[in-house]
């Protein structure tokens, strides 16, 4: 079965206005994100990559476009079901805001009971995710053989959530999954189980190095967070 690449979206104007964009619309790459976009294409050159899925999100559109350029040969493909989680009414809020909310602390510790008022739950997240990676897996198979790679632009929650099934593990510890903006996860799939290659790897170590105040306290950021300062 194939490999699948996933990339984060790069930084957005939404990381760095510590806003929780969801699916409101307008949400663009910000300077470094652009950067990030750009550096994309080298990062993969090694990787005869067969075809591109992203969410519909522009964020995720715009991550893609320097590597399509690049690459006019690779189809790109658009599909919802791994468009950011529908956070509802929680959408645009100021994440410093939606901390002391009760529904936050489920959202941290027991995420499969967690919905998001006028969204989603994580675990509808979580669920239509893996059946459209299963889908493209088949379909990318059928298309371009069992050996093929292929890459999706997705989001944090979204690519954190396909990690955990890869592993196997319950979606209540997905908050301990890290991917940070433009980051690349690999998960190779077969007929018996899925192998993750790699896991959040931006190639760069700045974000490693220790900051004077923990970011977000020890709690997971909801949404992926902003990565390196």
């Amino acid at each position: 079965m194939p490999t699948l690449i996933l990339v984060r979206h790069g930084r957005s104007t939404a990381n760095t206005a510590g806003l929780l964009a969801g699916w409101t619309p307008g949400v663009a790459l910000d300077e470094r994100g652009a950067a990030q976009a750009d550096a994309l294409p080298a990062r993969l050159a090694g990787l005869p990559l067969a075809t591109a899925v992203t969410s519909p999100l522009q964020r995720c559109r715009e991550t893609l476009e320097p590597l399509l350029a690049a690459r006019p040969e690779l189809t790109l493909h658009t599909d919802d079901r791994i468009g950011e989680c529908r956070y509802g009414d929680w959408s645009g809020r100021k994440l410093a805001e939606l901390k002391d909310e009760p529904l936050m602390e489920v959202v941290q510790q027991h995420p499969t009971a967690a919905a998001f008022p006028g969204g989603e739950s994580m675990r509808e997240m979580a669920t239509r995710a893996a059946e459209a990676v299963r889908e493209w897996n088949a379909r990318v198979e059928r298309e371009h053989g069992a050996d093929a790679v292929y890459v999706m632009c997705s989001h944090g929650d979204i690519i954190k959530s396909l990690v955990a099934d890869a592993l196997g593990l319950h979606l209540d510890l997905f908050q301990r999954i890290s991917v940070e903006p433009c980051s690349v996860t690999a998960i190779r799939y077969t007929r018996l189980r899925p192998f993750l290659l790699r896991l959040g790897d931006t190639g760069d170590f700045a974000s490693l190095a220790p900051r004077a105040e923990p970011e977000n306290g020890g709690d997971a950021p909801v949404g992926g967070g902003a990565g390196a300062p």
